[in-house]
């Protein structure tokens, strides 16, 4: 059986970064795909972790050659998921794990209508802003250009699933590893891997 496809998405300092690596620890049979962007990396951020980090030309090459699943600018620069780490994964009966912005998500569901979205919200306007000064890396421009951008985001909030609100760090991932865990538990992946024992529940009387 194919493996499930999950998104998670949320406005730039939502924390939705944090509790996909929480989540991804605790969770050891997801598997993250590393998104590819034109933009350089921040001075904490290593290629092919965080992202692959690749030039604006490159990238444009990959879209020509149709290798991504899903792209979009967001923040002024090119994001993308590639299509054959993906496939690879899912063929292999693993699930894996996208954070993309609304717009991927809307391109991998009209390819994928079984995956599972997830949108992570902060709890406040307030806390937004706190949250990407905390970082310390970007400029006052970009910093105002994702809270405005961080609208167009939060309006496309009921295009998804399931809604977190990253208020407090552990609930959040509380509630992000349960909506896993019931799609872990749906009957058709719990048929397959109990297949012995319900077909022992399942014999005549007598029969060994």
């Amino acid at each position: 059986m194919p493996g499930t496809l999950y998104i998670v998405a949320a406005p730039s300092g939502a924390g939705k970064t944090s509790l996909t690596r929480a989540l991804l620890e605790r969770e050891p049979g997801i598997a993250l795909s590393v998104s590819y962007t034109s933009r350089p990396p921040r001075p904490n951020e290593v290629d092919g972790i965080h992202y692959h980090f690749v030039s604006r030309p490159i990238f444009e090459e990959m879209i020509r050659r149709g290798e991504f699943f899903e792209h979009a600018v967001v923040h002024g620069d090119l994001k993308g998921t590639a299509r054959s780490a993906v496939e690879r994964t899912l063929a292999q009966g693993k699930d894996a794990l996208l954070e993309i912005d609304w717009q991927g998500a809307r391109q991998v569901r009209l390819q994928m209508p079984d995956t599972v979205s997830i949108f992570i919200l902060p709890p406040s306007r307030a806390e937004l802003e706190r949250r990407l000064r905390a970082r310390a890396s970007d400029s006052e421009e970009v910093i105002r250009r994702r809270l405005a951008d961080s609208r167009e985001d939060i309006v496309h909030v009921g295009e998804f699933d399931f809604l977190i609100v990253n208020d407090d760090f552990a609930q959040a991932l509380a509630d992000l590893r349960a909506i896993v865990t019931s799609r872990q538990l749906r009957s058709p992946i719990q048929r397959e891997r109990h297949a012995v024992l319900l077909a022992d529940l399942l014999k005549p009387d007598g029969e060994s």
